[in-house]
């Protein structure tokens, strides 16, 4: 297919409209303007100062939703490579694009209170519009609040409904009022309006004496604050009530089924629509989504749910994240392992896990008159690891790694796509040291940490420090040592931390580590867990420098959590557009016609000699060939025409770069090389 000055002229004109569109100002203009800009056949479009370049270069355009602007983000790829080409400059950073920093419910102690409140005026709404539903509870979450119903099945008329009779409850401006009652009082009361479910919260209440709100004189109800002074210093405006959910009481699937209502509350408008706008973008990167459209993986029911298979494209990407988990491992003095994935129950009889955690554990196994487990955890099989040699102190601190698959039962109601399933792999590894060790193992593991997360672009964290509780294992002398370690290497680090005081495990102090995403969202990922339990009940030790049996310290820790749940979070964090040393095609090769299939498969066959990903896509028209390469968000394309063949070249453009222009084939597999090793974009 060659292209005419008529063609040429068109795209022009094509780019030079998708420019406007996809600027800021025609983002407020009317679909009028915009129809009238589309259908526009003004040669005033044509010429160089509207090439499409233009469209590459507007930082607005990687910020919008809209569907007409993704078509039309698809038809200035195609004007671009469509254009005579010449070499375009990179695409400029938008140093005013950074992620909207919103209050938390740790940062405003205002949020906090408007979303308690909110939970509260939501409750005595449902009642007026509903006088038979009974209330359970209703808290404040991350980012709003919610309340359990007894109630029949709402819909989103109901929804709208109960939006306006909170609306109501607000500009009536009520305020407000703690007071203090006897236990006696509060059930006195309680069972004057017959509400069954406050009953059974009064019983699990332990202190008193009991605290009510009302809201003027009309609803109260158990809580212990804290609330603002009226309805009235609520923003209407700013909230929104978001869905529906089924939840039982109390977590128990045995027990009622309430309506649970999901609102979300804010200080003001603003905040509110900058909630909206990152709610919609995080569907737009949700890893269920993005998994089926690029193929990368599924959750087959007539398998079981929570059981995830990796497609191909999916692997490739696991391959190249294990195999850099792994050298970097080696790199850094770990050994790796390989062990089984069921063992007899015995072993978790003696972890403890049988005692303390089997409802996650699946059914025992009763193989040859011997039951056996599928294991939920790695720990004990690192454990045998160690125990099968004798070990000296000289040999300390002993360092082994597996990525390690596991078993979890999940009640199918709460499994999530990748991020909550029943069979997952953790970036396992286990460490065994003497007690003078603990500090230099620990500022090891977190440059370790810092080391493998930085690769995927994850360089801002979250980190707090938990240590010891009420009920503990070991000596308050070696939880101190341990305790004073983590806190030390921390310093040492240079990273800022909180302390839960009375936090940690009963086994020992640990320190949880969450990433920032593109979108501001918080992940708790990494791990490090000092472990002084588990030592003593699988009888560990090495003989120390008296020839004495000592008892080592055990260090647990993760750094990606789980590969399938740090997937679907490098899935939403790339939104899909995964950079070059990870993607699973790195280059696709598009031959104008049929006629230069034979020099493309030539093209392809080299690059993957060269270890290059590179496939080859025929048979459709050259913008179909375009488009589905920018659907499937494939990071270099080389269109090859009859000159591309007589010369021996290919013409490159890239996602991230605009076009490179014509290049030999040689120098674009050094590119891909390059920019793949320095875990760069083209």
């Amino acid at each position: 297919m060659e292209f005419t000055s008529t063609s040429v002229h068109r795209v022009h004109r094509m780019a030079a409209v998708t420019s406007i569109l996809c600027s800021p100002a025609s983002a407020r203009s009317s679909n009028t303007t915009r129809k009238m800009l589309l259908n526009s056949k003004s040669s005033a479009w044509a010429g160089s100062h509207c090439h499409s370049r233009v469209v590459l270069e507007n930082p607005y355009w990687y910020r919008v939703l809209n569907g007409d602007r993704i078509r039309l983000k698809r038809i200035a790829a195609f004007a671009s490579l469509a254009a005579p080409q010449e070499a375009a400059p990179k695409i400029q950073a938008d140093d005013d694009f950074k992620p909207i920093v919103l209050p938390t419910n740790e940062t405003s102690k205002t949020l906090l209170c408007i979303r308690h409140t909110s939970a509260h005026v939501l409750a005595m709404a449902v009642q007026k519009v509903f006088p038979d539903a009974k209330v359970t509870i209703g808290p404040w979450i991350e980012r709003g609040f919610y309340y359990d119903f007894d109630i029949q099945p709402l819909t989103d008329k109901d929804l709208k409904k109960i939006k306006k009779e909170m609306d109501r409850i607000i500009r009536r401006n009520l305020p407000l009022i703690r007071e203090e009652v006897s236990r006696e009082e509060a059930e006195r009361r309680i069972r004057a309006i017959n509400e069954p479910y406050k009953l059974e919260i009064l019983d699990s209440i332990k202190s008193e004496p009991i605290t009510i709100y009302h809201i003027g004189d009309e609803w109260w109800d158990l809580c212990a604050g804290p609330h603002v002074e009226s309805t009235g210093l609520l923003n209407k405006k700013a909230i929104e009530l978001e869905s529906v959910a089924g939840a039982y009481w109390r977590g128990d699937e045995k027990r009622q089924m309430l309506q649970r209502i999901y609102g979300t509350a804010w200080e003001n408008e603003e905040q509110l629509k900058t909630y909206q706008f990152l709610k919609e973008e995080a569907k737009r990167r949700d890893h269920r989504r993005l998994g089926q459209e690029l193929d990368l993986f599924s959750i087959q029911e007539e398998a079981g749910g929570g059981l995830v298979f990796w497609h191909p494209r999916g692997a490739i990407i696991r391959q190249n994240i294990e195999d850099f988990w792994k050298r970097t491992h080696i790199q850094h003095g770990y050994e790796l392992l390989y062990t089984p994935h069921v063992d007899k129950a015995d072993l978790w009889k003696i972890s403890g896990h049988l005692e303390f955690y089997k409802e996650n554990m699946f059914n025992q196994m009763d193989i040859e008159d011997e039951l056996y487990q599928l294991r939920p955890m790695n720990c004990p099989y690192h454990i045998l690891v160690y125990k099968h040699s004798l070990r000296s102190y000289r040999d300390l601190p002993f360092k082994v790694a597996e990525l390690g698959t596991v078993y979890r039962y999940e009640m199918s109601g709460s499994l999530h796509g990748l991020f909550r399933v029943r069979g997952f792999t953790q970036d396992d590894a286990h460490i065994f040291c003497l007690p003078s060790q603990i500090k230099d193992e620990i500022r090891g593991v977190l440059d370790l940490t810092e080391a493998i997360l930085s690769q995927f672009d994850f360089k801002n964290y979250e980190i707090n420090l938990s240590t010891k509780p009420e009920k503990a294992v070991g000596s308050d002398v070696i939880w101190e040592k341990a305790t004073s370690a983590l806190k030390d290497a921390l310093e040492d680090k240079g990273w800022d931390y909180s302390v839960d005081e009375g936090g940690g495990a009963f086994y020992g102090p640990k320190i949880d580590l969450k990433i920032e995403d593109a979108l501001g969202r918080k992940w708790q990922c990494s791990t490090v867990q000092v472990d002084f339990n588990l030592p003593q009940r699988f009888d560990l030790f090495y003989i120390d420098s008296n020839s004495e049996k000592k008892r080592p310290i055990m260090i647990h820790r993760a750094i990606l959590g789980s590969l399938e749940r740090f997937f679907g979070i490098l899935i939403e964090n790339y939104a899909g557009d995964f950079p070059l040393w990870l993607s699973p095609v790195q280059a696709r090769i598009l031959p104008v016609t049929d006629t230069q299939v034979p020099y493309c498969q030539k093209v392809v066959a080299k690059m993957k000699e060269k270890d290059i990903r590179a496939e080859l896509s025929y048979g459709e028209r050259l913008s179909k060939l375009i488009r589905n390469s920018e659907t499937h968000k494939i990071p270099l394309m080389a269109v090859v025409g009859p000159r591309e063949v007589e010369s021996g070249t290919l013409t490159v453009r890239t996602r991230h770069g605009g076009e490179l222009g014509t290049m030999t084939i040689d120098e674009v597999i050094e590119k891909i090389k390059k920019a793949a090793a320095n875990r760069n974009f083209l």
